[in-house]
């Protein structure tokens, strides 16, 4: 299918909300959401109980805010464009590739374009097990969980935001509105930060919009199998 980018600003569900109060009721209504919310509100309360701030949370937020805009890079060109592959005959793909493919398929779609909830099990403690074994101290520790998990739980807000018909207000979050939308309706291989840019420089996928051709797979992502969810 042919993507225009013109459709960044036309294409989207009537049904869904075009203004921030009911967009904000429909994203809590939605599981991943909430489980972010409790992840951060729970590891950031612990955080201030613990007490004992320092320059060194300052360091480790600092090293995380930087750190964030690469990991959605890798994240978004390694694991959700992945392509099946055939080994020994049989085809290995990932669910998470499935799902994002369904997304693209369908961005304007609400309900499936969420961090499937499967991640949690075991992204979760994976992060407590990661950060409680190798920071120096624990506070340190649910520094840099509380702010991992407040930087997702942002991720999942400003997703869900581009998806609706809410268009944002602030120069910081028109560009992003943008940004995603020009990845869905444009070209799929640029433009693959959602919350931070910085990736997108620094790998050379930044382009202005004029010099990137129009893509014919931005819908398929080349796969023509997909999942439906």
């Amino acid at each position: 299918m042919s993507a225009n980018v013109d459709e960044s600003v036309t294409l989207m569900s009537k049904d869904s909300p075009d203004r921030l109060g009911p967009a904000l009721v429909g994203w809590l209504g939605y599981a991943s959401p909430r489980v972010l919310l409790l992840m951060t509100g729970s590891t950031l309360g612990y955080r201030i109980y613990l007490g004992d701030f320092g320059v060194w949370d300052l360091a480790i937020v600092g090293a995380i805010l930087l750190w964030w805009p690469i990991q959605e890079w890798l994240i978004h060109t390694f694991i959700l464009h992945f392509r099946p592959i055939t080994l020994g005959g049989r085809t290995v793909d990932l669910l998470n590739a499935k799902k994002h493919r369904a997304h693209h398929r369908d961005p304007w779609r609400i309900p499936i374009l969420f961090v499937p909830l499967h991640t949690y099990f075991y992204s979760v403690p994976l992060l407590f097990v990661l950060w409680i074994g190798l920071a120096p101290t624990l506070p340190l520790a649910f520094t840099g969980l509380a702010t991992f998990f407040g930087l997702s739980l942002h991720y999942e807000w400003v997703h869900y935001i581009v998806h609706t018909r809410v268009k944002p207000k602030t120069w910081f979050y028109q560009r992003l509105w943008r940004n995603h939308r020009l990845h869905h309706c444009k070209n799929e291989n640029y433009w693959l930060g959602v919350t931070m840019l910085m990736g997108d420089r620094i790998f050379g996928t930044a382009k202005a919009p004029q010099d990137v051709p129009t893509s014919d797979t931005c819908r398929t992502l080349g796969v023509e199998s997909t999942l439906g969810a």
